[in-house]
């Protein structure tokens, strides 16, 4: 009986396993990515996991402190705050998919332009992302939610636009590199087009940066909508999200302690969860760096 070769498929999913495990031997990724998926899953599952409605009432419980009834105690109005952050993190956390994605695809495209048109098309890239980065983005995200609104969907797309051009330099920065390897030049000097080099060799090998990047700009998205709602521009009601309970709380802290502290560390421990995720995938991703 003979027996069949691996095919390229076979190859590439066990690689990619390998790396799957590579990540979860390491405690911190392991820590991270366990953290991350709670937060996803708690966020997504809230109509399950909510012990209340996030807008019943009780009059019995306003600035409830933390009990067996309100584990992390109740606001001005007597709803549970669990529920509600709960409820509020799955509007931060679509906030945060939505505007990496933006980011990320605007961004890898922005890079890559840049990184094959040298000359000065790809300097005209370069010192646009220049300028837009100079900038602060909370101070610019301000001004264009102002101009814009305030809504979920527009704060994501803001969001996305903003952080879009520090990726595009990433994006550049990872492939120029790719650009000079020997592998490179001899795809090009057998006629390969530098499309299909691009799609099929240069992106797979700039995943590491690029992946590593997304972990970050999520974090960051939730921290500026954090702080965008915390002024009253981020999220508006009746939607709610861990910034606007944040501010919330803020405003009634010498009333009931827990309620800014928890919405702020459920939002501490979101950001470093994911930026610990992010160094430890680029790190197996990347031999180089570990």
């Amino acid at each position: 009986m003979s027996t069949a070769a691996p095919t390229l498929d076979a190859l590439a999913g066990s690689r990619g396993d390998s790396a799957f495990r590579r990540l979860l031997r390491r405690p911190s990724a392991a820590v991270a990515g366990l953290v991350i998926a709670l937060l996803v899953v708690g966020t997504i599952g809230a109509s399950v996991f909510a012990p209340y409605a996030p807008t019943a009432l009780d009059v019995d419980s306003f600035f409830a402190a933390p009990s067996r009834e309100h584990l992390f105690g109740a606001d001005e109005l007597g709803r549970d705050l669990l529920s509600r952050v709960l409820y509020g993190g799955r509007t931060s956390m679509i906030v945060a998919f939505a505007a990496t994605l933006i980011a990320m695809a605007l961004g890898v495209v922005w890079g890559f332009a840049s990184a094959l048109r040298e000359g000065w098309i790809g300097e005209i890239l370069m010192r646009v992302a220049d300028t837009l980065m100079a900038m602060p983005v909370i101070l610019l995200g301000l001004v264009l939610v102002a101009a814009f609104g305030a809504s979920t969907a527009s704060i994501a797309v803001i969001l996305g636009l903003l952080f879009a051009p520090a990726t595009a330099r990433i994006a550049r920065a990872a492939l120029l590199g790719e650009l000079r390897s020997e592998y490179y030049l001899a795809a090009l000097s057998v006629g390969a087009s530098k499309v299909r080099i691009v799609a099929r060799e240069l992106l797979p090998n700039t995943l590491p940066v690029l992946v590593a990047r997304a972990t970050l700009v999520m974090a960051e998205v939730i921290f500026v909508e954090a702080s965008l709602s915390f002024v009253g521009l981020g999220v508006q009601p009746p939607d709610t999200s861990w910034g606007t309970l944040l501010q919330q709380g803020y405003s009634n802290l010498y009333r009931s302690y827990a309620y800014p502290i928890f919405p702020g560390i459920v939002i501490l421990i979101a950001v470093l969860a994911l930026n610990t995720l992010g160094d430890n995938v680029q790190k197996v991703l990347d031999p180089s760096r570990s």
